[in-house]
C-alpha cells in the first residue's frame, strides 16, 4: 500500500475531513479485494450523503484525491485508471520459468462440455477491472462494450457465437449498462446486429444490470436524463427524466450479478469434472518441468 509523499501540502479541515473519508471508503473495497475509479469513489461519496452529485462536485473529489496522493496521504494502488495502461511481451528469466508460467496458466474450455455458452458485455471499459475477477474464476469470456460496439467487433462476436452454436451451444450474453437513453437501448442493439450476423443463431443477450428494480432496490443516485440523446423522448415516456449510472453500484453487487447469472446456467457436475480433468493435466505439465530440472542439471554436470 504506497503513500509516496511527492509534494508538500498544506490542507484545510474540511479538505482533510474529505481525504479521512476516501482513505475510509478505499480501506473498505481493498479489504474486499476491489480497487476503484475515481468515479466509482465519487459516486460512494454520492451514495452516503457526504457531497451532492453534481458535475462540479466530482471534479473537486479528483482534485483532492489528486492532491492527497501527491502529499502521501492516499494509497497509490487504490484508484485505478482503468482505461489507460501500458503493453509489452512477456519475458522470464530462464527456460524453467515459462513452463511454470505454462502449468500455472493452462486451462481447457471447461465450458465445452455445458449446454449453454456465456459471455459477459459490459458498456464501460472502466468498470472491467469489476468483472474480470468472477469472470475469470469462472471461465468467462468478457468485453468492454466502450458504449455502442462497433460493426466490426460486433460481427467477430457473432462469428465466434456462430461456431458454438454449431456445437450445439445455446449463447447467453449478460450485458451491463447504464440506465439512460442510450444504455437502455444498447441491450436491444447488441440482440439485434448479433442476431443479424449470426444468421439468426440461438443467442439470447441478457440485462442484468442496471435495471429499475436494482434501482429502486440500491437507491443509486440520479441523474438528469441527458436531453441532446436522441433516444431521450421514449426514455423519459417510460421511465422519466432521470437516469443512473453503473458506475454507481457497489463493485460487490455487480459481481455478485454476474456470478448469480452464471450459476444460474452452468451444470455443476460437468464442470466439476472438466475442472479435475484439467488439473490432471496441470500435474502432467508439472512432470515435464521436473524431468526437465533433472535435465538440465544432468547438462550441467557433463
Amino acid at each position: 500500500m504506497p503513500k509516496i509523499e511527492y509534494e508538500v501540502k498544506k490542507f484545510s479541515l474540511a479538505t482533510m475531513e474529505t481525504i479521512k473519508q476516501a482513505e475510509s471508503i478505499v480501506a473498505e473495497y481493498q479489504a474486499q479485494g476491489f480497487s476503484l475509479t475515481l468515479r466509482q469513489l465519487y459516486y460512494q461519496f454520492v451514495a452516503r450523503a457526504l457531497i451532492p452529485n453534481t458535475e462540479r462536485d466530482y471534479k473537486r473529489i479528483g482534485n483532492i484525491v489528486s492532491d492527497a496522493r501527491r502529499a502521501g496521504l492516499i494509497d497509490w494502488d487504490s484508484i485505478e485508471d482503468r482505461t489507460r495502461f501500458i503493453r509489452s511481451l512477456s519475458n522470464w528469466g530462464k527456460p524453467q520459468d515459462i513452463l511454470e508460467s505454462a502449468r500455472d496458466s493452462y486451462h481447457r474450455d471447461l465450458w465445452a462440455t455445458q449446454d449453454t455458452r456465456i459471455e459477459v458485455w459490459i458498456e464501460k471499459d472502466a468498470l472491467v477491472g469489476v468483472i474480470e475477477s468472477i469472470c475469470q474464476d469462472n471461465d468467462v469470456s468478457f468485453f468492454s462494450c466502450r458504449g455502442y460496439v462497433s460493426d466490426s467487433e460486433m460481427w467477430r462476436g457473432a462469428m465466434r457465437m456462430r461456431r458454438h452454436t454449431r456445437n450445439s451451444q445455446n449463447i447467453i450474453v449478460l450485458h451491463l449498462g447504464d440506465h439512460d437513453p442510450s444504455g437502455i437501448d444498447m441491450t436491444r442493439d447488441i440482440a439485434d446486429r448479433l442476431q443479424l450476423f449470426s444468421g439468426g443463431a440461438d443467442i439470447e443477450v441478457r440485462r442484468i444490470a442496471l435495471t429499475m428494480d436494482q434501482i429502486e432496490e440500491k437507491q443509486p443516485p440520479p441523474n438528469p436524463a441527458k436531453t441532446t440523446d436522441s433516444r431521450y423522448s421514449g426514455y423519459v415516456s417510460e421511465y422519466g427524466d432521470e437516469s443512473w449510472e453503473l458506475d454507481a453500484l457497489e463493485p460487490q453487487y455487480i459481481s455478485d450479478l454476474i456470478r448469480d447469472g452464471i450459476l444460474e446456467e452452468r451444470d455443476e457436475e460437468k464442470w466439476e469434472a472438466a475442472v479435475a480433468e484439467q488439473e490432471e493435466e496441470r500435474e502432467q505439465i508439472a512432470d515435464v518441468i521436473e524431468r526437465w530440472s533433472e535435465l538440465f542439471k544432468e547438462g550441467e554436470d557433463s
